[in-house]
């Protein structure tokens, strides 16, 4: 039996993709005679209260078809790791953390990696209050998703829009970090990001090497520059080559701490913002099992 958690406006268009995607999947599983139920969201935070309950209900496993908002609510439900596996079908806009783990955005190649393969350890990001798939970062990032949210229609190019529209103002924010219990260090940057997939945003290499399967968190910061070098460093970032710039820090480790220079500060976790949360992460490996090719 395959539990099919779905996101029906997923992927936009007002539903419609998701409908075609929803009809092309069912079609497979009845044609195979699979056992299957689907579970739809009718709102934000539906797909972490609908995995507690089929979980608890005896569910093995948790079929993701929607896209990266869905992924992290559904990670956030999650429990009994050695009984339950998750399946992820890519139907969003973005797809980030799915691209990272090379599943195909064709939803019938997706479903038969979940029919044909058997499960893989994935890594996962714990918080003290939240659990992240992808990524977990402040700075420029926050404010492209404050902009992101306020626009009608989100698609890739939307995002980008947002992006070089929130670097015209930003300022680089400040914070120490330490890592593996060690010493912390302070910065300024634009970004704070660590890394479990390697892009975010629908697209954008923020951390090109990072892999979700390799056991080790990636920490990338990029130093404050002036606008011109700024500029610069965006096209970098969005040809896959923001380690290559010379303000750029980064490095692999296991757990992080971040410590904001303000009182009050946003957190970006799989796209999605917290208040003013824990800023902590340590890596969870060897536990979170998922169909991958």
């Amino acid at each position: 039996m395959l539990n099919l958690l779905v996101n029906p406006i997923a992927g936009g268009k007002r539903g419609k993709r998701m409908i075609k995607n929803l009809s092309r999947i069912e079609g497979r599983l009845n044609k195979l005679g699979v056992a299957y139920t689907v579970y739809k969201t009718e709102k934000r935070g539906d797909a972490t209260e609908i995995t507690k309950k089929i979980i608890a209900d005896g569910a093995d496993n948790v079929i993701v078809v929607g896209g990266d908002g869905t992924l992290h609510e559904v990670i956030n439900g999650f429990s009994d790791f050695e009984r339950v596996t998750l399946g992820i079908i890519p139907c969003g806009t973005g797809n980030d953390f799915a691209t990272s783990l090379k599943i195909p955005e064709d939803p019938i190649k997706a479903l038969d990696i979940i029919l044909k393969n058997t499960p893989a350890f994935v890594d996962y990001m714990q918080m003290p209050t939240v659990r992240g798939l992808n990524i977990v970062g402040m700075g420029i990032d926050v404010e492209v998703l404050k902009l992101y949210e306020e626009c009608k229609i989100k698609t890739k190019i939307t995002y980008t829009k947002c992006l070089l529209k929130a670097l015209l103002g930003f300022k680089c924010v400040q914070f120490d970090a330490s890592f593996d219990g060690g010493e912390p260090q302070r910065y300024s940057s634009f970004t704070a990001c660590i890394a479990n997939g390697y892009r975010y945003g629908g697209g954008i290499p923020i951390c090109p090497v990072a892999d979700p399967t390799d056991k080790q968190m990636d920490f990338v910061v990029v130093s404050g520059m002036g606008k011109l070098k700024t500029a610069a460093a965006v096209v970098k970032l969005k040809a896959g080559k923001i380690l290559s710039v010379k303000e750029s820090t980064h490095g692999n480790m296991k757990t992080v701490t971040v410590t904001p220079a303000t009182e009050h500060y946003t957190v970006n976790v799989d796209g999605e913002l917290y208040e003013d949360i824990p800023f902590s992460v340590t890596l969870v490996s060897d536990t979170l099992r998922v169909f991958l090719k």
